[in-house]
């Protein structure tokens, strides 16, 4: 119970800090190109693959802090971190084909199910 809290509270943290990421950014560069949503992405994907890093590498992240600082904190300040994990995964094993079902189906079903989901949306 405990465990699911934490990942609660550093998912509401994540949240957060996406909203003040890309708000900054979106206020810096402009809103003609979603620069907030893509700078928390890839800041994300860095954060996630470093805190990956150092808990495999050393003993300084505890199992137990990892999963609630990527599945709570990442997992809410970018959806995109996770995605990129587990693509790159399937990459570092040679699952290619799966892979590209993942990456490219993830896309294309992803933008036609917005688009899908704009359209009923806008006919209710």
């Amino acid at each position: 119970m405990q465990k699911l809290l934490l990942i609660g509270i550093a998912g509401g943290l994540g949240s957060l800090s996406r909203y003040g990421v890309s708000g900054l950014v979106h206020r810096i560069m402009g809103s003609e190109f979603p620069f907030g949503t893509f700078a928390a992405n890839i800041l994300g994907s860095f954060l996630f693959g470093l805190i990956w890093g150092i808990s495999e590498e050393s003993l300084a992240i505890t199992p137990e802090a990892r999963t609630i600082i990527l599945t709570g904190f990442m997992g809410a300040f970018t959806t995109f971190s996770t995605f990129a994990f587990e693509s790159t995964g399937m990459l570092r094993t040679g699952q290619l084909l799966p892979f590209a079902a993942n990456v490219g189906g993830q896309i294309a079903i992803g933008f036609t199910l917005l688009w899908l989901g704009l359209a009923l949306g806008k006919a209710i």
